[in-house]
């Protein structure tokens, strides 16, 4: 049978989200991860269809991707398909070829799994390797220990303040608590939760998400900040403690995070956080 692409629509995204719960493993490269389409759900259920693709044989779903914006595909797949040749001379002729509608003309990048055959067709067909990211993994084996500060599960009632953390944390963030309830009504909430750290003044100073991905498997932070105006007091180090500890009472076996290797700031904190750093990893682009 051939590989077929698909976009979802509303009603497909439950398979969607099943499928990549039950990709992750602990040992896998650094990949899309339900949470990556949970945080997208910021938007919307609707935008978050529109910006979903799969990859499917005779019915069974081989590989899932999100446009995390017009110009960057975020993709996996099933472990046993990764080196799937049919799939991945598929996959490639379908984001080169604009009228597929999965990616459109000039520079665009891919992010796809370490080792899976798209990176070698990728780079066959000239696509060149973009600037570094870090993975970083704490196992969640052993309790986890205090964070040392206040933490709020944030709820409707607080979805303002998670709001306020997030666009000071992140210049051009436009973060709202309708955002926040978009969010909160996706699948992938459903094995989520939100975290906001106080300081001793009482104010909000630091907030997370995590997403779980089910029990026995690697949950991801995504995402984390801290108030511009509370910064190098250890915030960070205290709300990455605290999501690694909502993970494990989750059922996660393991806290994943990813960012650019160039924020050496953020780097330190998940290592300070108990983090083991992995070999970085890079996306393909193509050059415009």
């Amino acid at each position: 049978m051939a590989i077929v692409l698909g976009k979802p629509g509303v009603d497909g995204l439950s398979e969607a989200v099943s499928v990549l719960r039950e990709w992750q493993y602990d040992g896998a490269p650094m990949q899309l991860h339900p949470g990556d389409l949970g945080w997208f759900w910021r938007e919307g259920a609707e935008a978050t269809a529109a910006a979903v693709r799969t990859w499917s044989r005779d019915g069974q779903l081989l590989a899932v991707g999100l446009l995390d914006g017009p110009r960057l595909l975020r993709m996996t797949m099933a472990s046993d398909a990764q080196r799937d040749e049919e799939l991945a001379q598929q996959v490639v002729a379908d984001v080169t070829e604009p009228e597929c509608g999965v990616l459109p003309e000039g520079r665009v990048n891919i992010e796809a799994p370490k080792g899976a055959l798209i990176q070698e067709l990728l780079s066959e067909e000239g696509w060149k390797a973009d600037e570094p990211w870090t993975p970083l993994r704490r196992a969640l084996t052993e309790p986890v220990e205090d964070p040392g500060v206040r933490i709020e599960v944030v709820g409707q009632g607080q979805a303002d303040v998670f709001a306020a953390v997030l666009r000071a944390a992140f210049d051009g963030s436009s973060f709202t608590d309708q955002r926040w309830s978009a969010m909160a009504a996706g699948l992938p909430y459903t094995d989520a939760r939100c975290l906001l750290a106080y300081d001793d003044q009482g104010d909000a100073v630091a907030a997370v998400t995590v997403w779980s991905a089910g029990p026995g498997r690697p949950g991801l932070l995504e995402p984390m900040g801290v108030h511009r105006d509370h910064r190098r007091h250890g915030h960070g180090e205290a709300i990455t403690v605290a999501a690694a500890a909502a993970l494990q009472k989750l059922g996660s076996s393991s806290a994943l995070v990813c960012t650019p290797s160039s924020n050496v700031g953020a780097v330190a904190t998940y290592k300070s956080a108990g983090f083991q750093q992995r070999p970085e990893v890079r996306d393909r682009y193509r050059e415009a």
